[in-house]
């Protein structure tokens, strides 16, 4: 059977990284989502575990490591704006070491933890439609 020529959406992993009762969250440089806050996370390779994938994109943009980590929510992102179209897996993990560092300048201009009640604006839209959703990651 041939594959379908039309689009697909992509899967996407955001991790949110718990340290304190605050969660890891970075400024994003590029054409998806410029100027907005989101979570660490990226695309889920062919055939990555969804927690590798969380562990390696945490370490490649953020330079730290994280732990117990478990499945949270999926969200259903489609961004007319940006004309994608992501299924977002969410994994929850604690933090477990290093100091958050910019390891992608192109990608990303700061990290910072904040209180959950207290999200820097503008969220990005995955990060967006999960609070809009009524979620939270301490609920996992």
């Amino acid at each position: 059977m041939e594959p379908s020529k039309s689009p697909r959406p992509f899967v996407g992993v955001g991790v949110f990284v718990i340290k304190y009762k605050k969660i890891l969250i970075g400024k994003r440089k590029s054409e998806h989502g410029d100027s907005t806050w989101g979570l660490p996370g990226g695309h889920l390779e062919f055939r990555e575990d969804v927690f590798d994938c969380a562990r390696r994109e945490t370490m490649e943009e953020a330079g730290i490591k994280i732990n117990t980590l478990r499945m949270g929510p999926i969200t259903n992102d489609n961004s007319p704006v940006h004309e994608k179209h992501y299924v977002t897996l969410f994994v929850v993990a604690e933090y477990d070491s290093g100091n958050p560092t910019v390891m992608e300048p192109d990608k990303c201009s700061e990290w910072r933890w904040c209180a959950w009640e207290n999200l820097p604006q503008p969220l990005f839209y995955a990060l967006q439609n999960f609070v809009d959703k009524g979620f939270s990651p301490f609920d996992y």
